[in-house]
C-alpha cells in the first residue's frame, strides 16, 4: 500500500478529486518544516515526495556524506597515528563496515521522521507529483494508484539533481554521483571526480583517506572556484600533499568504458592532451533543478532560463498561492538555506514581514581542514570596488592548531577600510565551522572587529585565534 500518515483530506465523492487547503510537492528541508507547521496550527495539508523520508538532506546529501567523510577522517587519524607517539599497525578500511555505518545512521533519522508525519491534520504520500491545472496536483503513488488533489495553496519544495554534462560517452559510462558514491560497499581503486567544487572536494579527499587512488579534473583555474585565489591555492596543496592527483583547466572532452569496471576520459589541459584510465568515475559538475517535465508551465508557475522556479523576495511563484523554496526556487543549495526559506514563507503568511534579500549565508565545506565562509571575499570586495583592509594570519598562529597538530591553512577576514565594519571571513582550518559562527553573530549584530579583537575568548581554543587576527589590524 501506499504510504500515508495523518488523516484524510475531504472529498467531494468517491474517486473524485479531492479539495485540501494546503499541498506541499516536496518532502525536504523546507517543505517538511511548512507541513509541520501548518499542520500545528490545525490547518490540513497534504504532503506528496517522491522518494525520500525526510528529503535528500538526511538520506542521501548533507547527513550521510559527512558520516562518510568521519570514516575517513579515522583512517587518517589511524594512518598518522605515528606522529602522535601511537602505534596503530596497518589500516584495514572494510567499506561494508562504513556503508553499515552510515545507513544505520540514515534509519535512525527516517524513523524520526516518520514520526513527526504521523501527526492530524497531515497525510504524507510516498509518490511522483505532476502540476496537471493550477494549484491542481495529480499523484501516482509509489504502490500503484493515483490521487489528485486541488489545493487552496501549493508549495514547491522540489529540489535538484546532480547534472550530467553533455560530454560524449559520459552518461552511458553510468557515472557516479554523491547518491551512488554514499552507498559504495567497495573502495574504488582508482577514482576519477569531475568537478572541483564543493562536492567534488569533499568526496575526492575521503576517498582518498580511504584508500583510493584519487584524480580530480576541474575544468577552471582553479579548485573551489568561487573562492579568492589563495584559498584555492590553499587547498589544492593540501590535496597534493594527500597525494590527490589534480588537474585544473581540463576539458573532458569523451569517455569509454563504465564506472565500476574500467573507464577511459580523454582531456584536453592547458599542457596538452591527456587519457586517464581509473575504474570508477564521480560526477560533482553542479545541480539541476527538479522542475521540467511535471507541469509547472502549463500551469502558469513560470521558470527562468536555468529551470528553477520565479519567485519574489517572499519566494512566491507567478501564480498566486504558490510559494517556491528551496534550492528549486534558486536558493543557495544548503540545508539551512532552505529552513530559512521556510520561515520566510511561514512568517509571511502570518502577515509577518521576512525576506530573502540580504540575508548572510554562511557555508562550510567539510574538508579537512574545513573551509568555511561568510560574507565577502577579497576577490568580490575588489570586485564592487570596495575600499577594505585584509587581516589575515596562518592556522600555524593559533595555539590551538599548534596544540592538537592541525596546522595547516589560514584566516582571512575583510574589514571596511574607513570603519571597523566585518565584511567578510574566510577560515580554512580545523573547527573553522564553529569560528564561523562566532563571526557572523558579531556581523549579524553590527559588532565591529575592535569588540572580537577585545574579546576574553578561551584558551586555548580556535576561535581565541580571532584575537591574534586582529591584534595587528591597522
Amino acid at each position: 500500500m501506499a504510504e500515508t500518515t495523518g488523516v484524510r483530506p475531504t472529498t467531494l465523492e468517491a474517486n473524485a478529486v479531492e479539495h485540501v487547503e494546503n499541498v506541499v510537492l516536496g518532502g525536504g528541508e523546507a517543505g517538511k518544516y511548512i507541513a509541520w507547521e501548518l499542520a500545528k496550527e490545525g490547518r490540513p495539508v497534504v504532503v506528496i515526495e517522491r522518494a525520500l523520508v525526510g528529503g535528500s538532506c538526511p538520506n542521501i546529501a548533507c547527513l550521510p556524506s559527512k558520516n562518510v567523510i568521519r570514516s575517513a577522517k579515522v583512517a587518517a587519524f589511524v594512518s598518522n597515528a605515528a606522529a602522535y607517539g601511537i602505534h596503530a599497525g596497518d589500516v584495514r578500511v572494510d567499506m561494508e563496515r562504513v556503508r553499515h555505518r552510515k545507513r544505520e545512521m540514515v534509519d535512525g533519522l527516517i524513523a524520526i521522521h516518520r514520526k513527526k508525519f504521523a501527526v492530524p491534520n497531515l497525510e504524507f504520500l510516498l509518490g511522483e507529483g505532476r502540476v496537471v491545472a493550477p494549484k491542481t496536483v495529480e499523484v501516482r503513488l509509489a504502490a500503484n494508484g493515483t490521487r489528485t488533489f486541488v489545493a487552496q495553496r501549493l508549495f514547491l519544495n522540489l529540489g535538484t539533481h546532480a547534472t550530467i554534462p553533455n560530454v560524449p560517452g559520459l552518461a552511458g559510462a553510468a557515472p557516479l554521483t554523491h547518491v551512488e558514491a554514499l552507498e559504495l560497499g567497495r573502495l574504488p581503486s582508482h577514482l576519477i571526480v569531475l568537478g572541483g567544487g564543493y562536492v567534488g572536494v569533499e568526496f575526492a579527499q575521503a576517498f582518498r583517506r580511504l584508500g583510493s587512488k584519487v584524480s580530480v579534473l576541474e575544468s577552471g583555474a582553479q579548485l573551489v572556484g568561487r573562492e579568492d585565489p589563495d584559498v584555492a591555492a590553499a587547498v589544492r596543496k593540501i590535496f597534493e600533499e594527500d597525494g590527490i592527483d589534480v588537474v585544473l583547466g581540463a576539458q573532458t572532452e569523451a569517455v569509454e568504458g563504465r564506472s565500476g569496471e574500467r573507464v577511459l576520459l580523454r582531456v584536453k589541459t592547458p599542457e596538452g592532451g591527456r587519457t586517464l584510465e581509473a575504474s570508477d568515475l564521480l560526477v560533482a559538475a553542479g545541480r539541476t533543478p527538479n522542475t521540467r517535465g511535471i507541469g509547472l508551465e502549463a500551469a502558469g508557475v513560470e521558470l527562468d532560463a536555468r529551470g528553477f522556479v520565479k519567485v519574489n523576495d517572499r519566494l512566491e511563484a507567478t501564480v498566486p498561492g504558490v510559494w517556491a523554496m528551496g534550492e528549486c526556487a534558486g536558493s543557495p543549495q544548503f540545508t539551512h538555506v532552505a529552513f530559512d526559506d521556510f520561515r520566510v514563507v511561514r512568517d509571511n503568511l502570518a502577515s509577518k514581514q521576512r525576506s530573502t534579500q540580504g540575508r548572510l549565508v554562511p557555508y562550510c565545506a567539510f574538508i579537512d581542514p574545513e573551509l568555511a565562509r561568510v560574507g565577502l571575499d577579497e576577490t568580490t570586495a575588489k570586485q564592487q570596488g570596495l575600499e577594505v583592509r585584509i587581516a589575515s594570519i596562518p592556522m600555524a598562529s593559533v595555539l590551538r592548531a599548534r596544540a592538537i597538530g592541525e596546522t595547516r591553512g589560514f584566516m582571512k577576514m575583510i574589514l571596511a577600510a574607513k570603519s571597523d565594519q566585518i565584511l567578510g571571513f574566510t577560515m580554512l582550518g580545523a573547527e573553522a565551522g564553529e569560528v564561523l559562527a562566532v563571526v557572523q553573530t558579531a556581523m549579524l549584530a553590527g559588532f565591529p572587529y575592535t569588540g572580537l579583537r577585545d574579546a576574553i575568548l578561551t584558551h586555548p581554543t580556535m576561535a581565541e585565534g580571532l584575537n591574534v587576527l586582529l591584534a595587528n589590524v591597522v
